[in-house]
């Protein structure tokens, strides 16, 4: 009788299969990312099969941590391991049941011992269709485990199988993904990145949309310390592995926020900062050929996210800024932090420079002619058009730095 010989992960994608004509590009670049995924050699091969992506895992891959791997890629909506066998009845039957009989026991005790067989007919000269494949595998599973019961409602344990033009894929578990589309199938975004909650979920939510992000941070040596700085890099390495990596750059920002609280009004101070920031940000965006800004602002929730802070600040930027967070509340953003892995680390107690230089009542609804004033007091240096110096540190899709 034959035994498996190769175990694979049968990856499902959803909005990609809606692109039409372009759905291949959408499939490349999905694919491309998974491999990106796996450098280290743990996937033996990649390749698409009617609507799926199969990834066969290397016999020497710690096969648990590809998964954990695999199912953190945007574009991906689920993803199951497989075991790879012959079309031959026994050969099907024989690896359901051992799939089911291995689920079954990873149950908690108070779980009941039920399943469900879910088969997928895609070879149409296969002889049995799927319902009669799903009563035919249940008899035989029932026949192997005695103690098991068929629930077709609600099972503790699914179990799929796909019949394919020359194996059987054999299913025993469905673990989500993130869905969305593939980063870099959208373009590039250059994300101002804070220390704070906001601005990496902001970046989780655009690479969601197909986004590939680079990110700055402004930081004020020696009001804020190199704890603060490398609480930003650890923000991003825990972000990277969601993407293809992410290139970070660091700005040094302290003569120009001196120069802000010296020469200007002080109510003022945070929406020209901001303002700098977004008009060296642009720059910088423009320099790199990257075509928009991104943020981690939402409409209202502070000071610097009123109506007229955004307009005003908006009008400093010389590219396109996109807020994905903007209708969200403090709430949702927070649980989404604590999902994706951020939460713990943006709510470390280490000041950005904001928070050091900004007054404690900032005016909340400046006027446009106002600020723009109050900033022509700056020495014309800081009010420039070109890329400020930065230092750039890379991050791999496995979160480590590339030196």
């Amino acid at each position: 009788m034959d035994r498996p010989t190769q175990e694979t992960v049968l990856i499902r994608y959803g909005e990609i299969g809606l692109k039409g004509k372009n759905r291949a590009l959408f499939e490349n670049r999905l694919m491309a990312n998974l491999r990106a995924t796996a450098r280290d050699g743990s996937l033996a091969a990649i390749r698409k099969t009617r609507g799926r992506i199969l990834a066969d895992i290397a016999p020497c891959a710690d096969r648990e941590e590809v998964l954990a791997r695999l199912v953190r890629t945007f574009g991906v909506v689920s993803i199951s391991p497989a075991r790879v066998v012959s079309l031959e009845d026994d050969t099907i039957a024989q690896v359901a049941t051992e799939v089911t009989r291995e689920a079954l026991q990873k149950l908690p005790p108070s779980a009941p011992s039920t399943f469900k067989v879910e088969a997928r007919r895609a070879n149409k000269d296969y002889p049995r269709t799927s319902p009669q494949i799903n009563a035919w595998l249940g008899t035989e599973i029932l026949e192997s485990i005695p103690e098991a019961r068929v629930d077709v409602h609600e099972p503790a344990v699914r179990i799929g199988v796909e019949i394919r033009s020359d194996s059987a894929y054999v299913l025993g578990r469905t673990i989500p993904g993130p869905g969305g589309l593939p980063v870099g199938s959208a373009g590039r975004g250059l994300l101002l990145m804070s220390g704070g909650i906001d601005s990496p979920v902001a970046a989780w939510q655009i690479m969601k949309r197909g986004l590939e992000i680079e990110a700055i941070h402004f930081h004020t040596p020696p009001f804020t310390g190199p704890r603060a700085r490398r609480k930003v890099e650890e923000l991003v390495e825990a972000l990277a592995p969601w993407g293809v990596g992410i290139t970070l750059h660091l700005c040094h920002f302290t003569e120009t926020a001196v120069a802000l609280r010296e020469k200007c009004p002080r109510r003022l101070h945070l929406t020209i900062m901001r303002r700098l920031m977004f008009r060296q940000a642009s720059a910088l965006a423009r320099e790199l050929d990257i075509p928009v800004l991104v943020t981690g602002e939402s409409l209202g929730q502070v000071a610097s996210q009123t109506l007229e802070n955004l307009v005003a600040t908006d009008e400093a930027a010389s590219v396109p800024v996109l807020r994905p967070l903007i209708g969200f509340d403090k709430q949702e953003i927070m649980d989404r932090a604590r999902k994706i892995g951020t939460y713990d680390i943006s709510i470390q107690p280490h000041e950005d420079c904001c928070s050091v230089f900004v007054p404690s009542d900032p005016k909340t609804t400046p006027a446009l002619e106002d600020v723009l004033r109050a900033e022509a007091l700056l020495p014309e240096r800081f009010l420039g058009d070109t890329a400020p110096p930065v230092q750039t540190i890379a991050f791999g899709p496995d979160g480590l730095r590339r030196e």
